[in-house]
């Protein structure tokens, strides 16, 4: 198992390019919820990640209590923090990418990347997208 302070510590760009034991075992663990405050860091507005990741009312009960993020709700965490690091790698940059990831795309029933993040299939569905866009082929 990983440490509590490795887990406290986490920084998610890093984690997300951990390997797949190391994410499984962050995601078992559940992040801090400080965690998601990095999500900001990261440009994504406060309604973003209240509907990708959070209620606010559910995250300010976990702080008090001193409680970690669920499994899931960690899940969704490294899932936005990925999407966003290749996004930007595929953009080059970052205020580009969060651009892209707020625009609806008819292929998904005008749904904006961003906002399919909240499931995994979702997540594939933009990773995929942002795959095709780095090789060229995305229409």
């Amino acid at each position: 198992m990983a440490t509590q302070s490795a887990i406290q510590d986490v920084d998610l760009l890093k984690a997300v390019s951990q390997s797949d034991a190391a994410l499984i075992e962050i995601a078992e663990e559940g992040l801090p919820t400080e965690a998601v405050a990095q999500l900001r860091t990261y440009g994504l507005s406060f309604t973003e990640v209240a509907e990708i990741v959070i209620a606010p009312r559910t995250l300010k009960h976990r702080k008090a209590r001193g409680e970690r993020l669920s499994t899931e709700e960690t899940e969704r965490v490294l899932r936005v923090s990925r999407i966003v690091a290749l996004a930007d790698q595929v953009f080059g940059d970052h205020e580009k990418a969060l651009g892209w990831l707020r625009i609806p795309h008819p292929r998904h029933q005008d749904r904006s990347p961003l906002s399919l993040l909240r499931t995994e299939s979702g997540g594939k569905v933009v990773e995929n997208m942002l795959w095709q866009i780095d090789d060229g082929i995305y229409s």
